[in-house]
């Protein structure tokens, strides 16, 4: 059997404003991240304590945090394909399923999102 690893961050409420609202638009009060990360088996099996074994995924949630806040985005999409752009670099990742949704969508309720799933060849050819 091959071992396979992940990362997994849930439900992160992003400050970010993303969209135009008319005057009887439900606006969003968050937009929430899911993101999971497939990784080298390696960085999670370790032999030994010690942050220079992982993959250390600190800076990565501060660029996430520094892209959601970069301005204002039209689109959810735009926002998610520039973090699939920011995981690319990193060899370590060898594929990416990133969800955001807003909530609510219509009279305080529902949610609403897009999810993105990029495999190894789909993230080699972003680097």
């Amino acid at each position: 059997m091959v071992a396979t690893a992940t990362i997994e961050l849930k439900d992160l409420v992003l400050q970010t404003v993303i969209g135009t609202y008319g005057e009887n638009d439900t606006v969003p009060e968050a937009h929430v991240l899911d993101m999971t990360l497939s990784i080298a088996s390696e960085k999670v099996f370790v032999s030994e304590d010690g942050m220079s074994q992982v993959f250390d995924y600190d800076p990565l949630i501060a660029e996430i945090d520094h892209l959601a806040r970069d301005g204002h985005y039209e689109t959810q999409e735009w926002l998610v394909s520039r973090i699939a752009k920011a995981c690319a670099p990193h060899p370590e990742i060898t594929g990416l399923d990133i969800g955001l949704h807003k909530r609510p969508v219509k009279d305080g309720s529902g949610t609403l999102g897009i999810r993105l799933r990029l495999d190894a060849q789909d993230l080699e050819s972003l680097r």
